[in-house]
């Protein structure tokens, strides 16, 4: 059981249904909401909502899995380029600001997703369940 039943991100971990992969530390999951075809958030198992709380022990494994979803987006998605980031509080642009994730997504010169333009409405190329079996079949050993 995770540290905080309201919290959104703890639930999908729990759940599993949108979980790419997963240690006993880390996750990786899909945005449930995302600026583009292979939108995962990157975060730890434990509920911790301030990079400062994050365990010495969970800080190496965390990285280490970004760096493993950026391999499996190059490889499912061949991007031209990637976003990478954290957002740190509401005023910081976090959506849920109670427990730490690092976005990471594909970018192509000409997408047209990762900023809402038209009455909040994103277009996809791809719907979320083909997104997660691309990722974990691209996701590296």
């Amino acid at each position: 059981m995770y540290d905080d039943a309201d919290c959104v991100l703890c639930r999908v971990i729990e759940d599993g249904t949108y979980v790419v992969w997963r240690d006993d530390l880390v996750a990786v999951i899909l945005n449930a909401f995302p600026y583009t075809s292979g939108h995962v958030m990157v975060l730890p198992v434990r509920h911790v909502g301030e990079v400062e709380e994050i365990a010495h022990d969970e800080v190496a494994p965390l990285w280490a899995a970004v760096a493993k979803a950026v391999v499996a987006i190059k490889a499912g998605y061949s991007p031209d380029g990637l976003n990478m980031g954290a957002n740190i509080g509401r005023v910081a642009g976090a959506g849920i600001p109670g427990h730490f994730h690092v976005h990471v997504l594909p970018r192509w010169g000409a997408d047209t997703n990762f900023m809402t333009s038209v009455a909040e409405a994103r277009v996809l190329p791809e719907a979320l369940p083909s997104s997660l079996e691309r990722l974990r079949k691209a996701w590296p050993a």
